[in-house]
């Protein structure tokens, strides 16, 4: 006897990811017209603003690795959405010295993280802005969650320190519109003691002697969303081979290089399977502290000591981090809830990189994860997992299967062909489940529902198609 499947989304939740269906597919899914579709709260709603579009950051930082202290300025440019009555930005801790809207001083008011900056009168709509910003203070990452994410110290004995924000550590080191769809430019220039590295997202443009130290500049003309923006410092190695740079603390080098030593062959697969590489650098920095994972910081990826052993134990990491330049990083999320389409696709090229190597191929591997996921607990929406279980493992493995069932249900033509125009389609924007499944109906011409729905929708664990 079979049972009908437990629904953990609401209908609401249901109804959003119908909207943008053909009426056949959408009524399917739902039973109603998806034209009333509600939109769906954030995951976050304290972090960030519907009152602003950022358009760039100009991110000065100088950094005391002894103190342990930071200070910088924040140029942010930006336009208005609505007719706004203060500017509100993430900041977590750090100490706002001054601030200035369009050069005028602006009222500060900075409490529970949240800073907001009020002018002499309020933003009219589509008005662009500037606001400066001076802060400083002894960073230190956010809690959450998921523990304490943001600004750190690696804990080595040079004072070396790292960022890993995913998904909402960002204000622990600047003020920001901290939300996953609210995306732009980066300059950011950061001055350190001589003999220390200081290392940002995009590409190098000048490293500079200023009064006993260096300041490194970078520029990431992005877009770029908040959590994804990074800064690493210490007693680094920096390899730079054309547009690829990796960083490792010395003692690490020669597991590291070996460790990462097929990243170009990776680019290659990826470039065939994905399209274009979407950025002008990408590399990684390993760092000289245990993380409990890499994380994709856009371009410049960061990996724990005890992801390098020089046996490339990890790859399947490396392939993983470099994947996410292409979904998660270039194509970004409308919301928290859609993970998925980060994780599940980074989780689905380790199995892509696989078969390359001629290894298992991403059958096998699909199938030995569904039939793990079956002796897990299943109760848990892949596209909507909850604020709390964004990094349960099951959203990354439940993702993965999902695209191998569409895979199995179109033919690999259609699939790669899938893969490549929804990354041209949204490239350096942000979607939702939403869009993935009217393209997927738009570039294939098969109806979603019956293979996709079960995989993202329901909780009980679906079986593939045949």
């Amino acid at each position: 006897m079979t049972t009908a499947p437990r629904l953990r989304c609401s209908r609401r939740g249901l109804l959003r990811a119908a909207a943008a269906l053909p009426p056949a597919v959408a009524a399917a899914l739902c039973g109603g017209d998806s034209r009333r579709a509600p939109a769906a709260p954030r995951y976050f709603p304290a972090h960030g603003s519907d009152g602003h579009r950022t358009l760039s950051y100009e991110l000065r930082l100088s950094y005391d690795p002894v103190r342990d202290h930071l200070e910088g300025t924040a140029r942010i440019h930006a336009v208005a959405t609505g007719l706004t009555p203060h500017v509100a930005l993430d900041l977590h801790r750090l100490s706002v010295r001054s601030a200035h809207l369009d050069g005028a001083p602006a009222t500060v008011r900075h409490r529970g993280g949240k800073l907001l900056l009020t002018g002499d009168r309020p933003l009219a709509p589509d008005r662009p802005f500037t606001a400066d910003i001076r802060y400083g203070g002894r960073p230190r990452p956010v809690s959450g969650p998921f523990g304490t994410i943001g600004w750190e110290r690696t804990g080595d004995p040079h004072g070396g320190t790292l960022v890993a924000s995913q998904p909402l550590g960002a204000p622990s080191w600047f003020p920001c519109n901290d939300r996953p769809d609210d995306k732009a430019a980066y300059t950011i220039s950061v001055t350190v003691p001589d003999g220390y590295t200081a290392l940002a997202n995009g590409t190098p443009v000048e490293r500079r002697p200023v009064d006993g130290g260096v300041r490194w500049t970078h520029h990431h003309a992005g877009p770029m969303s908040s959590y994804l923006a990074a800064v690493y410092t210490g007693r680094l190695t920096l390899d730079e081979q054309d547009s690829l740079r990796n960083a490792y603390p010395d003692r690490l080098g020669e597991q590291a290089r070996h460790d990462l030593a097929r990243q170009p062959a990776m680019m290659r697969a990826f470039t065939a399977l994905f399209g274009p590489y979407p950025f002008d650098t990408y590399g990684a920095v390993v760092v000289d502290a245990e993380l409990a994972a890499p994380v994709e910081n856009q371009t410049l990826s960061v990996f724990g000591s005890n992801h390098v052993d020089g046996r490339r134990s990890w790859e399947t990491l490396v392939a993983h981090e470099l994947a996410h330049q292409w979904f998660g990083n270039s194509v970004g999320l409308a919301d928290w809830r859609h993970i998925w389409l980060n994780e599940g696709f980074a989780t689905y090229a380790e199995w892509l990189w696989s078969e390359h190597l001629g290894e298992d191929d991403a059958d096998t591997l699909a199938r030995q994860a569904r039939h793990e996921l079956s002796r897990r607990p299943q109760d848990l929406c892949t596209a909507d997992p909850g604020p709390r279980r964004l990094f349960d493992d099951r959203v990354y493995t439940r993702g993965a299967c999902t695209l191998h069932a569409l895979r199995l249900a179109v033919g690999d033509r259609a699939f790669f062909t899938v893969l490549r125009t929804w990354h041209a389609a949204h490239r350096g924007g942000s979607a939702d489940t939403t869009a993935f499944l009217a393209h997927v109906h738009r570039v294939t011409g098969h109806d979603p529902d019956e293979v996709l729905r079960p995989w993202l929708f329901e909780e009980r664990l679906p079986g593939f198609p045949e």
